[in-house]
């Protein structure tokens, strides 16, 4: 607890913080992660597990095992049943994801935050013309994972997967203080844009996992690949999987960020705010 504690003073200064998850070689760290992670061996996979401790609480009692053969394992880990519980109330759509709710809130034109005073643009994030004019004056939720959070993205209500746009891209932390320090960031990295419509109002909900350093993989059930650094397929995906609200999306390979995009008309529940701390399943926004 000591040695978790020093680190975590170490880690907390912002110049420090920045230099040692920016400032280092961010594409080949997340390369070799990714093939550390997969390295199926007890006593690899215990040490590993270890080390994570030392940076970060994580706590593995709602997960459904408690033993893993890879690090990769403990990271996609699932859930008990029953661990998570999804609002059903069908005017509710409801957080995709375990995290800590960041910007939020009214998308100003096509503008829109990932931290007070660094604005993007809905243009640079999405490439997509009618996605823009979707979500122009619209609403938005980013929703942080920290490295120890619950990795699984889920359904937000009852509809389809249309169509998935992958962009490759860098792999910037995507942690506070890298938000606060450069510019435009979540258009900068690796990202999937998921369209997904309603099936009892046909509006248009789109999520937006991005990677970050140590993170640069996006799986989603529906698709028979695994979009990371490597991944040079199809930019455009058309699709047509249908999801029960609640009902497992994908994941990612370590923490990172979805934000949420609805159209005009949807509403943030009153206690959706900057800091507020989320579980998969609780309610986000109102529908129209």
């Amino acid at each position: 607890m000591k040695i978790r504690s020093e680190l975590a003073k170490i880690l907390q200064h912002e110049d420090i913080n920045f230099l040692l998850t920016n400032r280092i070689p961010r594409r080949l760290a997340t390369r070799f992660l990714g093939w550390l992670s997969q390295i199926e061996n007890p006593w690899v996979a215990r040490a590993s597990i270890a080390i994570w401790r030392l940076f970060a609480d994580l706590d593995l009692s709602d997960a459904k095992a408690q033993t893993f053969k890879s690090l990769h394992a403990c990271f996609t880990r699932e859930l008990k049943p029953g661990t998570r519980r999804v609002d059903a109330d069908p005017q509710i759509l409801t957080s995709p994801c375990d995290g800590i709710v960041g910007a939020c809130g009214a998308i100003v034109g096509t503008e829109l935050l990932q931290a007070k005073g660094f604005p993007y643009s809905l243009k640079d994030l999405l490439h997509d013309p009618a996605l823009v004019d979707a979500y122009r004056n619209g609403l938005y939720v980013t929703l942080r994972l920290t490295s120890s959070m619950y990795h699984r993205f889920h359904a937000p209500h009852d509809g389809a997967v249309e169509h998935v746009t992958y962009i490759s891209g860098d792999t910037w932390n995507v942690n506070p203080i890298a938000l606060r320090r450069v510019a435009e960031l979540f258009c900068k990295n690796e990202r999937a844009v998921i369209r997904t419509r309603l099936r009892c109002s046909g509006h248009l909900v789109t999520l937006v996992p991005v990677a970050a350093i140590l993170v640069a993989s996006i799986r989603l059930h529906f698709l028979d690949v695994t979009m990371n650094m490597n991944y040079r397929g199809a930019v455009e995906i058309d699709c047509d999987a249908s999801f029960r609200k609640g009902e497992e999306l994908g994941w990612f390979e370590h923490g990172s960020t979805i934000i949420v995009f609805a159209p005009p008309g949807f509403r943030l529940c009153d206690d959706i705010r900057e800091g507020t701390v989320l579980q998969m399943g609780r309610a986000l926004m109102h529908l129209p």
